[in-house]
């Protein structure tokens, strides 16, 4: 993971990039990076440059219970602090950090039911996406889905992780466009940041991506066979094996 994150700072949208960055710090204890603490991971981090950084020699640098504030990491992240604010406002509904006023703001951490709950969330709003997309018979609007299908394929055959990730979620993202649901739509939009950190986290499984591209070929084929019942279970082990994935993360950290 990298400064490839400094893509979402374009068009205006700094509270969705401050969102993004601040919720993989809130991933610390599993992707370790050092970000915004008050203690000498954040100090370190500032002084080594501003940003986020990989800090994989030094997992949860940024413990569960840490303290952040908004000026360290307005710093950090080269924004002002009302995005960082905002940022930190929606992880705190999130649960991801918690807010005590006028102590600060503390990191929570992902636990198993923390994974479980996200993903079951996740899996709601997307089985609703994918019933009314497979609806969709125009041939016009599976076109963005199948580019981000090919950039995953070439992402794989480079072997770069963050083209591929970028990919994956665009390509996820276009179901909900499929549903013309602009309600639905916006709750995936909400949650986007903490799926996308969770993406990066357990993408790093595979140093192999070939594997993964096929299996949203595979998605992306049951969808427009219009079969909603083999497209719904198709989309269900692709989801359980995310969750299983970040599972095992964590598992791996906590030994």
């Amino acid at each position: 993971m990298g400064h490839h994150l400094a893509s979402w700072i374009l068009g205006g949208r700094r509270t969705s990039y401050s969102l993004r960055l601040l919720a993989e710090c809130t991933l610390s204890t599993v992707n370790g990076r050092a970000c915004g603490s008050d203690g000498a991971a954040g100090r370190s981090a500032r002084r080594s440059g501003g940003g986020c950084h990989s800090t994989a020699d030094r997992p949860g640098d940024l413990a569960p219970g840490e303290r952040i504030t908004e000026e360290a990491l307005a710093e950090e992240f080269a924004v002002s602090r009302g995005p960082v604010r905002d940022a930190l406002t929606q992880l705190s509904f999130e649960k991801l950090v918690r807010i005590q006023r006028p102590r600060g703001v503390f990191v929570v951490g992902l636990t198993n039911d923390d994974v479980d709950q996200l993903y079951s969330l996740r899996g709601a709003l997307e089985q609703l996406a994918l019933s009314r997309a497979v609806r969709v018979e125009d041939d016009a609007r599976w076109r963005a889905m199948a580019a981000a299908v090919q950039r995953m394929a070439d992402a794989a055959d480079a072997g770069d992780h963050a083209a591929f990730v970028a990919a994956d979620l665009d390509f996820h993202s276009q179901i909900y466009v499929l549903a013309d649901h602009p309600r639905l739509e916006g709750a995936w939009n909400q949650y986007l940041p903490t799926f996308t950190a969770l993406l990066d986290v357990t993408i790093n499984h595979d140093a192999d991506l070939h594997d993964s591209a096929g299996d949203h070929v595979l998605l992306m084929d049951v969808m427009r066979s219009g079969d909603p019942d083999e497209a719904a279970a198709v989309l269900t082990a692709h989801l359980d094996g995310a969750r299983d994935r970040m599972l095992s993360e964590l598992d791996a950290r906590r030994g």
